[in-house]
């Protein structure tokens, strides 16, 4: 069977939505012209190509397409024919949904030609404060984010490749020096190079069945009652957040069930415990409420957005912190079930956020005193 592909163009001119393919054009114009240099006069191509168009198309397709005999009228061969019927019904039955997909993309090419609208690319750990401010983002369609969800790893690495401007990862409020936070994360930032644009507070906990039927409270009861745990995939924030607590509570991995399974994102993990394929799952209070899930609180952290600084200029980029800054989108974000704004907008140095980097101050040269 062959494939359909489909290709569109950039114009300034406004013409009616039509989905157009070159053979149809050569067999329409030599079926109602009566010949292949007829046709080829009507379609202001020489008769040469058109010959050539014919004779490829037909080792593409692997059918004779024209009639081919000397002192006859150029006529389609039943399979020639049968491709202009095909053509025919597929534009009377499809012209709304061709419009309909002009329409969108051309509202959507709109953005780059509006000198108005900005576009921030933004790799980034799951997080639905992040979903819901694309949502926001995009009233009055000024700003548009274009959010790519990943491991915090995976985001901070798409950063430091040119791939995006912007990443989102998270932390827990006050990492330690040494901690597996600083081995995993310091590699990727760079003070001088990277900034900190605040953005979000929030709660990590044990998401668990509606009235926490094994009374979990602590890490450490997941040891006791052999909980069926189901972890988050390696590369993510929240697993680095799971290996950190580990590492307080001295627990090591085989002393969590189902420690090896893992989903890759808060979402996944929530239905996971929601369906009793898992009793349990570090994860946000959101994603635990939006399946019904009981949420107990573990640990408070910092959502931050790491961005070039050479970028903190970009108008997409003042646009953004200008967004986040904004009362209104400050108190749709306190109303998310764990979450709370946190110097949103404000561009914060490495060193100030996350104390990783210490510098030794330089004793000020003496002075020779002039005599």
């Amino acid at each position: 069977m062959h494939r359909l592909q489909f290709h569109y163009t950039l114009s300034r001119d406004s013409s009616p939505a039509v989905v157009r393919n070159a053979l149809l054009d050569l067999l329409h114009a030599v079926a109602s012209q009566g010949s292949i240099s007829a046709g080829a006069r009507a379609l202001g191509l020489s008769y040469r190509h058109v010959w050539g168009e014919l004779k490829r198309w037909e080792n593409e397709l692997g059918n004779e397409l024209v009639v081919w005999e000397k002192g006859q009228a150029a006529r389609l061969t039943e399979f020639g024919s049968k491709l202009m019927w095909a053509e025919r019904q597929a534009q009377a039955r499809l012209a709304p949904q061709i419009e309909a997909l002009r329409s969108e993309l051309e509202r959507v090419f709109a953005v780059a030609f509006d000198p108005h609208a900005h576009v921030v690319t933004l790799y980034a750990s799951h997080d639905d404060a992040l979903a819901t401010l694309r949502e926001h983002a995009r009233d009055p369609d000024q700003l548009h984010l274009d959010i790519r969800f990943c491991g915090s790893v995976d985001a901070l690495r798409g950063l430091n490749e040119g791939r995006c401007v912007m990443a989102g990862f998270h932390t827990l409020q006050h990492p330690a020096p040494g901690s597996l936070a600083e081995r995993i994360y310091k590699p990727l930032l760079k003070p001088g190079l990277h900034k900190i644009i605040g953005f979000a507070q929030r709660t990590q906990g044990l998401m668990v069945a509606r009235g926490n039927p094994l009374r979990l409270k602590t890490l450490a009861d997941l040891k006791d009652t052999q909980a069926r745990f189901v972890n988050r995939t390696l590369g993510t924030g929240t697993r680095v957040v799971m290996e950190e607590l580990m590492l307080q509570s001295h627990l090591v991995a085989r002393d969590i069930r189902g420690y090896e399974l893992a989903e890759p994102s808060h979402t996944a993990a929530a239905h996971t415990v929601a369906s009793g394929a898992a009793d349990v799952a570090l994860g946000i209070e959101v994603a635990a409420r939006a399946v019904g899930l009981d949420f107990i609180p573990l640990v408070e952290e910092y959502y931050h957005l790491a961005c070039l600084k050479s970028a903190l200029d970009d108008p997409a980029i003042v646009a953004l912190r200008d967004l986040l800054q904004t009362a209104q989108w400050q108190q749709q974000l306190a109303r998310i079930a764990g979450y709370a704004p946190s110097h949103c907008g404000e561009v914060l140095s490495l060193r100030a956020v996350l104390p990783w980097w210490s510098f030794a101050a330089r004793k000020p040269r003496r002075q020779g005193m002039r005599k």
